[in-house]
């Protein structure tokens, strides 16, 4: 992920204004190397509203970046990065994933977006029998008789006698799998569910397991979608004076109080990336998140405003508020996620299926008739062996079909063969049905290869977004072998920066400092006495906090002082301060030592340092890069595209 947001960074993306083809003229060349207005007008316009720094939203000063980035191509070009195997590897990685969006079938497509859609609106409930078979075996009428024999006995007997009797976990499954809806199972099995009613058992079908038969228990709406506020307490507290489940429970005692849940989120919860907003994290479903056990107290609060009691989940103790539920968004609301998903998942099959016979239209595709005859005429037993090997007189010149101009010949089929020897090993399948499966499966494979070879001609957009895929990756190659290594693995460079810039790198003040929490003033004003008195947390816990209240809770750490979970208007000073009231509630802080705000140590300050002397680096190095390659810009042209711009 990290690699993807830094290219990201580096990349100019496509743009949809542009000179037209016949207007188009050079605005640059690095080293003799033109690049068009159009190109620059592509980038500019694209990236105009990402760019923070106004100056830069300028002609001259974009034009300044541009130039740059074509300068750091041409290095990277000259050193020869984009010969690298693991560019060249990474680089395929990203045309792979990058040329499914744009291999598709749109209609198929959207049939099975709608129909996922209306799926994930219901939950299931099922079980299922499976006889394991393996994918690739062609008898299989032993396994389906297996299944449905079995189907018959639970209708008999029922499900749990049968589950008992006959599950052996290897290649008898009789399991419960709770509630599902779209895209949790294959597709195949989820077909079957949903097309079996509740309290009913589908008939035997096939997936790559083997034969299944599913029983459907209930059938429920979803559970929509809800939003919670929680507290959480982690497993291993950083908190020095708290065990979490103890923690949890004072916290929630305070809660009980009716102190406010929004409050006592921000001073005491463990999750920060919630905790500043009261609790609250991001909506969900069911389903989306890793933990059931949330998921299932979230959604079993029956309205806005209900608390749960303290409960445990793999990430610590938690409470939840639940604060909004909503019921299933419209499809035109989810409808790109939910594109997304069906080309991820066993459906996409379909789509690919559309996707050929819709090529087999567009492209000019001719066939050799004589070509399957020949290829089983070829074939012997060896073949089931993987002993099998193309004759001394086989035809490798021939053409077994062409696709437009290309022509794909008998040798190119014989190779496809050859390697599909293993899927038919110990088996003993007519060589006509291996030549018909295998001819498809060549056939299915070789006309989405010329679709991908030809899609760069074919369409702009791939083709713009392509190139910045392959700029991108190039560039961050360049930069971490000239910056961001030099960098961090320069310990005398790095500290001969930071001797020369100690006065950036500063301490602001902070305190170690033990805080009392408290709802009642009252309560407060006791507690501050006993702490002036020098009475320990303990001593203090167990003299106000029942087991029905919880009237006081400590937490002690170092804090810079501008610290939300600190008043903004605390005395700074050592000792037991005056009773604040913060986050609707009263505080006292017992600042054990102030830690003035000072110079930080060269490892204190490690972090910003290096970024910083990175920033140094790529100043330098670009400098040196305009002083190594010429570039000349043409007023002429960079005059028009002032002008198109501003009008």
């Amino acid at each position: 992920m990290k690699l993807i947001i830094k290219c990201l960074c580096l990349v100019f993306f496509a743009l949809n204004f542009s000179f037209s083809q016949d207007k188009d003229a050079v605005l640059l060349k690095v080293n003799g190397e033109p690049i068009m207005a159009s190109e620059f007008l592509r980038v500019y316009n694209k990236n105009l509203d990402l760019v923070q720094d106004e100056s830069q939203k300028d002609v001259d000063g974009y034009l300044k970046l541009f130039t740059e980035y074509q300068l750091k191509l041409k290095e990277a070009k000259r050193l020869k990065l984009d010969e690298d195997k693991t560019y060249q590897r990474e680089f395929s990685r990203y045309k792979k994933q990058l040329i499914s969006n744009y291999i598709s079938e749109n209609k198929v497509t959207d049939a099975l977006v709608v129909e996922a859609y209306e799926r994930s609106n219901i939950d299931i409930n099922a079980s299922h029998i499976l006889v394991r078979l393996d994918a690739s075996a062609k008898d299989t009428l032993n396994a389906y008789n297996e299944v449905l024999a079995l189907r018959k006995r639970v209708l008999e007997e029922g499900y749990d006698k049968v589950k008992a009797e006959m599950h052996n976990g290897s290649t008898i499954f009789l399991e419960d799998l709770g509630y599902f809806s779209a895209f949790k199972m294959v597709y195949a099995f989820e077909t079957a569910a949903y097309n079996t009613t509740e309290g009913e058992i589908s008939m035997p079908f096939r997936t790559q397991f083997g034969y299944h038969v599913v029983k459907v228990n209930d059938r429920r709406p979803s559970r929509g979608t809800v939003t919670v506020a929680h507290i959480m307490v982690n497993l291993n507290s950083k908190d020095s004076l708290a065990n979490p489940e103890g923690r949890i429970n004072d916290i929630y005692k305070k809660v009980m109080q009716g102190e406010s849940f929004d409050a006592l989120a921000k001073q005491f919860s463990e999750d920060k990336s919630s905790a500043r907003e009261g609790g609250k994290i991001a909506p969900f479903k069911s389903g989306q998140l890793s933990s059931p056990e949330f998921e299932d107290v979230a959604f079993n609060l029956e309205k806005d405003g209900d608390i749960s009691e303290p409960f445990k989940t793999a990430y610590g103790w938690h409470i939840v508020k639940r604060l909004n539920l909503q019921p299933i968004e419209p499809l035109e609301n989810v409808k790109s996620a939910f594109e997304s998903k069906v080309k991820r998942d066993s459906r996409s099959q379909l789509i690919q299926e559309a996707l050929v016979n819709k090529l087999k239209s567009q492209y000019e595709v001719t066939y050799n008739d004589k070509a399957k005859p020949y290829f089983t005429s070829i074939l012997s037993k060896e073949f089931y062996n993987r002993q099998w090997n193309l004759p001394a007189d086989f035809k490798a010149d021939e053409t077994l079909f062409t696709i437009k101009d290309t022509a794909f010949t008998y040798e190119d089929f014989g190779k496809h063969l050859m390697n599909a020897q293993r899927i038919y090993a110990r088996n003993t399948i007519p060589f006509t049905v291996i030549i018909d499966k295998e001819f498809d499966s060549f056939f299915e494979k070789s006309i989405l290869q010329y679709r991908e070879d030809n899609l760069e001609v074919e369409n702009l957009e791939y083709a713009n977004i392509l190139k910045e895929y392959r700029d991108g990756l190039l560039l961050f190659d360049l930069m971490e072998k000239e910056v961001w290594n030099k960098a961090s693995k320069d310990s005398v460079g790095i500290e001969t920066y930071y001797d020369k810039n100690k006065e950036k790198y500063q301490w602001t003040e902070r305190i170690e400092a033990v805080i009392a929490s408290s709802a009642d003033k009252s309560k407060m004003k006791k507690i501050l006495k006993m702490m002036k008195k020098g009475k320990s947390e303990d001593e203090i816990k167990d003299e106000l906090n029942t087991q029905d209240k919880q009237n006081v809770i400590f937490t002690k750490g170092t804090y810079a002082i501008d610290n939300p979970i600190l008043p903004s208007d605390l005395e700074v000073k050592q000792g037991v301060s005056d009773i604040y009231k913060h986050h609707e509630s009263y505080h006292v802080i017992d600042v054990l030592a102030v830690l003035p705000a000072g110079q930080k140590t060269l490892e204190e300050a490690k972090g910003n340092v290096i970024n910083d002397y990175q920033a140094e680096i790529e100043a330098n190095w670009v400098n040196d890069l305009y002083e190594r390659f010429d570039v000349e810009v043409n007023q002429e042209t960079l005059k028009a595209i002032k002008a198109k711009i501003e009008n």
